[in-house]
C-alpha cells in the first residue's frame, strides 16, 4: 500500500511538473498584504516584543487593518504609509489589540518599524535621524549604525508629566499581591510621556517576579485616585549580576502582561530622575531589563536630559527580524 501511494505522488507530480512546463502554464501569483515581524528591544530572536510591520497597506481600511490586528494576535501591528505632514519622512499607524482600535503612539512598534525601513534601504544607510508622522505628531528618532546596517534607535518621547499619587499603600500592595514590607520608599503614581503608566517602586526583584495584579482592586484605586486605567509598571532597583538600572515587569488591563513596553519605559525614565532615585549621570543612559518573567528577556534603554526645568525623554533599543509573511486579504 505504502508502494503504491509513493507512486500515485510521483506520478501526478509529474503530471504537474509537466503542465507548467510543457505548456507555458506558471502558477498563481502569490497574493495578499506582506509583512514582517520584528523581535524589539533585543538583538536575539525568540526574545524581546514582537511586533508584525504591514509593509504595503495602501487601499485598507481602518477596520481591515484592525481585523488584520487581531489575526496576527500580537499587542500592536504597525501599518507604512507616505507621510502628509511637512518635514515628516513616513507615517506610521498603529492598531492595539488592548483598545481594539488604532492608538497614537507606541514604543517597541516605532522601533521595529524602524528597523524595516532601515533593512529594506527606505532610510538611507548612515541617515543620523528621521521624524515620523505618528498620531502624536511628528516624533524624531535617532539612528546609530554599525557597517551600513542599523544597530541602534533612539525615540523622542512626548513631554513627561507626573499626575497623583496612591496614598493607599497597603492597599496598592494587596492590589499587587504584595505586603508593605515590599514596596520601596518612593511613590505610587501615574506618569505620562504620551501614555499614562502607574509606577509601583519595589525592593526586590523576587517581589517583581512575584507580583499578580488584582485589576478589579487596583482598578478602584486608580479611579479613587482620578487617574487611568492603562498598565501597572512594577520595577526593582535591585542589582542582579547585569547592568541594568531597573528590572521591570509591565502588568496591563487589557495585554495580561507585556515583553517590553516603550510607552512605559519614557514615563519610568522620568519618575526615577524627578524623584532623585538615579544619579546625574545614570540619568543620561538608563537600562530596563523587562520581560524576563516571560521568558522574553529584553533591554530598554533610556535617556533623559535636563534644560532648565525641562526634561526630555528618549527610549531606545535594537531589533532583529524573526518572520515574513503574507496575509491574504
Amino acid at each position: 500500500m505504502l508502494a503504491q501511494r509513493r507512486g500515485i505522488l510521483a506520478a501526478s507530480g509529474a503530471v504537474i511538473g509537466a503542465m507548467a512546463v510543457g505548456t507555458g502554464a506558471s502558477p498563481a501569483p502569490v497574493t495578499g498584504r506582506p509583512y514582517e515581524v520584528y523581535d524589539v528591544f533585543t538583538d536575539r530572536p525568540l526574545s524581546g516584543n514582537p511586533v508584525a510591520v504591514f509593509t504595503a497597506p495602501e487601499g485598507l481600511s481602518p477596520d481591515m487593518m484592525m481585523a488584520m490586528t487581531r489575526e496576527i494576535n500580537y499587542s500592536e501591528c504597525t501599518f507604512i504609509f507616505p507621510a502628509t505632514l511637512p518635514g515628516c519622512d513616513i507615517q506610521i499607524r498603529f492598531f492595539a489589540m488592548n483598545s481594539g482600535a488604532e492608538i497614537p503612539i507606541a514604543g517597541h512598534p516605532t522601533i521595529g518599524t524602524v528597523f524595516s525601513l532601515a533593512e529594506r534601504g527606505l532610510i538611507p544607510a548612515g541617515r543620523p535621524s528621521i521624524t515620523l508622522q505618528l498620531g502624536v505628531g511628528p516624533t524624531r528618532v535617532d539612528l546609530e549604525w554599525q557597517g551600513g546596517r542599523l544597530r541602534f534607535a533612539w525615540m523622542q518621547q512626548q513631554k513627561p508629566g507626573l499626575d497623583a499619587s496612591i496614598s493607599d499603600r497597603a492597599a496598592a500592595a494587596a492590589a499587587m499581591g504584595l505586603t508593605m514590607d515590599d514596596l520601596a520608599d518612593a511613590p505610587i503614581q501615574q506618569v505620562s510621556c504620551g501614555a499614562p503608566f502607574l509606577m509601583v517602586p519595589v525592593k526586590t526583584r523576587a517581589a517583581v517576579d512575584r507580583a499578580q495584579l488584582d485589576r478589579a482592586a487596583m482598578g478602584r484605586l486608580i479611579d479613587a485616585a482620578g487617574l487611568i486605567r492603562r498598565g501597572v509598571m512594577i520595577f526593582s532597583q535591585e542589582p542582579g549580576g547585569d547592568d541594568a538600572t531597573v528590572y521591570s515587569r509591565m502588568l496591563g488591563f487589557g495585554v495580561t502582561e507585556d515583553a517590553a513596553t516603550g510607552n512605559a519605559s519614557g514615563p519610568l525614565a522620568a519618575y526615577l530622575v524627578t524623584h532623585g532615585l538615579v544619579s546625574p549621570g545614570q540619568a543620561g543612559h538608563m537600562v530596563s531589563r523587562q520581560g524576563v518573567h516571560m521568558q522574553r528577556p529584553s533591554r530598554v534603554h533610556m535617556a533623559t536630559r535636563r534644560n532648565g526645568d525641562n526634561l526630555s525623554v528618549m527610549i531606545g533599543g535594537s531589533a532583529v527580524k524573526s518572520a515574513e509573511g503574507r496575509m491574504l486579504v
